[in-house]
């Protein structure tokens, strides 16, 4: 195996962990943090989060992108560009729909934008979930 599909490897599984705790723990969880502490508390999460995030997606998208242009021979092309699309929605909806409700939180808690915020990051949650099941079966598919 390549140390580029090793990375693309590493990203997707560390993205769909990090995708499911977020979903599943930490965005429900901003609604139990208060009015007097939320501005500071969004603040930091945004912060922090973008520390463990940021360079995973990055290097997700270049290794997946990397992997279209350059394609093992065994895996067949549908698979990386499969790859890379969910790549693409979940970068979509990064910056189309997660960051701007991040945005929303940014000076007041409001329920509304918190509730869309858990709702719809469903769609980077399920994006994650198959690029880690297709990104698997690259790897038993370069492992034969």
């Amino acid at each position: 195996m390549s140390p580029v599909f090793l990375l693309h490897l590493l990203a997707t599984l560390a993205m769909l962990g990090a995708i499911w705790i977020v979903q599943v723990v930490h965005y429900p969880l901003f609604a139990g943090v208060g009015e007097a502490g939320w501005s500071a508390y969004e603040a930091s999460h945004q912060s922090r989060i973008t520390l463990v995030v940021g360079p995973l997606m990055v290097l997700e998208l270049a290794t997946a992108v990397w992997l279209a242009v350059d394609r093992p021979p065994v895996l067949p092309a549908w698979s990386v560009l499969l790859g890379a699309a969910l790549v693409g929605v979940i970068w979509v909806s990064t910056a189309f729909v997660q960051v701007p409700l991040h945005s929303a939180l940014g000076g007041a808690f409001d329920a509304d934008a918190h509730a869309r915020l858990v709702a719809t990051n469903w769609i980077r949650t399920a994006a994650w979930t198959a690029r880690a099941g297709l990104v698997l079966w690259m790897t038993a598919r370069l492992a034969a």
